[in-house]
């Protein structure tokens, strides 16, 4: 059986994932740059890993951003392309095994999609993401590597930085612990280490896309929610949506494969027609 790949072009990254048939190759992804570059790199890097040959390969799927500069088949190889939001949605479901749900896709900003077996809606989203984390880290703390961030975070204290609720109130509501943000930021002082900085960037990017999922479902009959991106691998994803789940009632999934799960969508697009093809 002939192969495929499934590449998403985002704003600071690009994602490929290889299938065959069903079967998952493999993934990986390189930091962008050039766009055109960074595509022929991942995808060579790709098969030399993998021990593919280009002959191998039946179609290429390509989605995010990036796409749109694509206009051509990639090394005479059948090029489609795919709509990212649909990708986001097929993918969310993909890698989460869920029927529906509401997928949020964490990039350099944040996409959200409700996904189900009657279509993909883009629901809207927002600028805060991934980026957002980057950026404020690389001017606060003088960092802008996603692990080291987080390892600081691990050591921070949130209190240094927020505005809690227990900084407000004496007693807790059955909705608003007392560990909860009334403010981001709300609180700092220039005693806070960069360790209680990272922590408070990072309760923010997290602390604003869960509740972004949260309003998304709050009309609707789905209650879980997807995560997928790059930024989602970090631990203080987990721990923060399971504090918004108490909170909320939401169930938020970060399935294996998060971070690929837009790629992986593209090539679940291949027996449908809703290829944006050239």
């Amino acid at each position: 059986m002939k192969k495929v790949l499934g590449i998403d072009m985002g704003c600071s990254t690009t994602k490929i994932v290889g299938f065959d048939g069903d079967n998952l190759i493999g993934a990986m992804q390189e930091e962008a740059g050039d766009k055109e570059t960074a595509l022929y790199g991942v995808i060579e890097k790709f098969l030399h890993l993998h021990q593919i040959k280009l002959r191998d390969i039946d179609e290429i799927f390509l989605t995010g951003v990036g796409a749109s500069f694509v206009e051509k088949d990639l090394f005479d190889i059948k090029t489609h392309r795919v709509s990212e939001f649909r990708a986001i949605g097929r993918g969310g479901l993909r890698v989460s095994g869920l029927s529906e749900g509401i997928i949020v896709s964490v990039g350099t900003g944040t996409a959200v999609v409700r996904a189900s077996s009657e279509g993909d809606r883009h629901m809207g989203g927002s600028g805060v993401g991934g980026g957002t984390l980057l950026g404020l880290s690389s001017l606060l703390i003088d960092e802008n590597d996603l692990c080291k961030i987080s390892s600081l975070a691990e050591k921070g204290d949130l209190g240094n930085v927020d505005l809690l609720i227990s900084h407000v109130v004496k007693e807790a509501s059955a909705s608003l612990p007392m560990n909860a943000t009334a403010s981001n930021f709300g609180n700092v002082s220039r005693s806070a280490s960069r360790e209680d900085l990272a922590l408070g960037i990072v309760s923010l990017v997290v602390q604003t896309v869960g509740m972004i999922a949260v309003f998304a479902c709050a009309n609707d009959t789905i209650k879980d929610v997807v995560l997928t991106g790059s930024a989602t691998k970090l631990p203080q994803w987990a721990q923060i949506m399971s504090e918004i789940h108490k909170m909320t009632g939401v169930r938020f999934h970060i399935p294996e494969n998060a971070v690929y799960a837009t790629a992986i969508g593209a090539t679940e697009c291949r027996q449908e027609a809703i290829i944006e093809n050239n």
